[in-house]
């Protein structure tokens, strides 16, 4: 597909990515499993709490395991993407992560609860490198920035449409659906496995067993990388003040000192998740030619801008005056999540040698645990001590500094993994694509 001419040089893609058959695949067998995390995604405490009657305390330690299971699921994904191939670790992510939800399903104690997320975390965390790795070897070096964006876009229409499956049948008054939705996430998990299963086969017949394989580099080797430790650091920063903080700090302060209700804040979250699935394209076709550091940094910009939005809504008393003005800071959030999503992951998969993506793809996605994790203990602190307010103008100066940061990351970058290409990737044959990753 051809559109117009770019004025920066050759042609720029159509509006819809040309990506190699094989990843549109694997895009949507992805997209298929949001569905089902998004029938589930805002249950566990409530779950835990109410159908299984578990303490505030205890029910916020369950939610917890599955982010602490990331902390060692997340370097053993991109290690095992290494050793055994990007697909054959993301099958066996995908099989713990529907035992995982299985197990929560038929949960009935507190130890079972732990050992259920717990489950579920290492699934998760599994699969994440052992997916990038996928999508960045099926994608090749000029369509990277384009498959991670349409990622990002089919994730949140999959999380939402399983949000609102999940508002529409969920019930505390019948137990029985909580079961029912967390048998439904495994089951969303199991439908992604046999894709995965079948692309294998073109790979065997194109004689793939016959490569040579690369040589292995090691977790230590890979943090000598200087490059690769400047994307982790800022990764890790953003993620901590612009991810982190949503579906905590935000949802905390729009609804205390915000004086908004649980509808409206479920229609500002609603409104992030369509921005992103509407917009996404549009915004990677903009990017185009740019540098991924320039994206990275007008995100940031774009989330100084929503906190700043955050902190007007949270002194206008409530009302539909601050639902419009909450809704909007999602809206802008949405937008700095769409100008995000074809940069930093691109960058490490360029960056990483030969036989090494998958260990760079899982220490690089514990930049975002960590961000996840010290973004909620953060915030949860200042809003406890009443320092809301405080707090967003803190996010709103860390923002702008990640921005300047992102800017000056691009002096360590080499030249060809900070381009988001404006051109079209080539087809490539399904037997080609799946030789180059298994």
């Amino acid at each position: 597909m051809t559109g117009a001419p770019d004025t920066r040089g050759g042609q720029r893609a159509g509006f819809v990515p040309v990506l190699p058959r094989a990843a549109w695949v694997v895009l949507g067998g992805d997209f298929v499993s949001a569905i089902g995390s998004g029938l589930t995604l805002p249950c566990l405490f409530i779950y835990a709490h109410q159908v299984r009657h578990l303490s505030y305390g205890t029910a916020g330690l369950v939610v917890a395991v599955i982010a602490l299971a990331s902390l060692l699921g997340n370097p053993v994904g991109g290690a095992a993407a290494d050793r055994w191939t990007p697909r054959r670790a993301l099958i066996s992510g995908l099989v713990i992560a529907a035992a995982g939800s299985t197990a929560l399903a038929l949960a009935r104690t507190a130890l079972a609860l732990f050992g259920a997320a717990g489950l579920l975390g290492l699934g998760v965390s599994v699969i994440w490198p052992a997916q990038d790795t996928l999508l960045a070897s099926l994608a090749g070096p000029t369509a990277r920035s384009a498959v991670f964006s349409v990622r990002h876009a089919c994730l949140n229409a999959g999380l939402g449409l399983g949000a609102l499956g999940a508002a529409t049948v969920v019930s505390v008054a019948h137990p029985g659906t909580f079961v029912a939705v967390y048998l439904a996430d495994a089951a969303s998990f199991l439908a992604f496995v046999p894709v995965l299963a079948r692309l294998g086969s073109p790979a065997r017949q194109a004689g793939a067993p016959g490569r040579a394989r690369p040589e292995r580099t090691w977790c230590r080797e890979v943090l000598r990388d200087k490059a690769f430790l400047r994307v982790w650091v800022l990764t890790a920063l953003i993620v901590t003040v612009s991810f982190g903080q949503v579906q905590s700090s935000f949802a905390g302060y729009a609804t205390r000192p915000g004086g908004i209700g649980t509808h409206g804040l479920s229609a500002a979250f609603a409104a992030n998740m369509l921005t992103v699935a509407c917009g996404q394209l549009f915004v990677l076709r903009w990017l185009g030619g740019h540098r991924r550091t320039t994206g990275v940094a007008l995100a940031a910009a774009a989330w100084a801008a929503t906190w700043a939005v955050v902190i007007i809504g949270g002194h206008l008393g409530g009302g539909a005056a601050a639902e419009i003005a909450f809704g909007a800071a999602m809206v802008i959030f949405a937008l700095g999540e769409s100008l995000f999503s074809p940069t930093l992951p691109a960058i490490i998969n360029d960056l990483a040698p030969p036989g090494a993506a998958g260990r760079y793809n899982g220490l690089s996605t514990l930049a975002f645990t960590t961000g996840f994790l010290l973004g909620p203990a953060s915030g949860g602190l200042a809003l406890g001590a009443g320092r809301g307010t405080g707090l967003f103008a803190v996010m709103v100066l860390a923002c702008a500094l990640a921005a300047v940061a992102a800017l000056r990351l691009g002096r360590h970058l080499p030249p060809g993994a900070n381009q988001i290409t404006a051109l079209a990737a080539p087809p490539i044959q399904l037997h080609e694509e799946l030789t180059a990753v298994d």
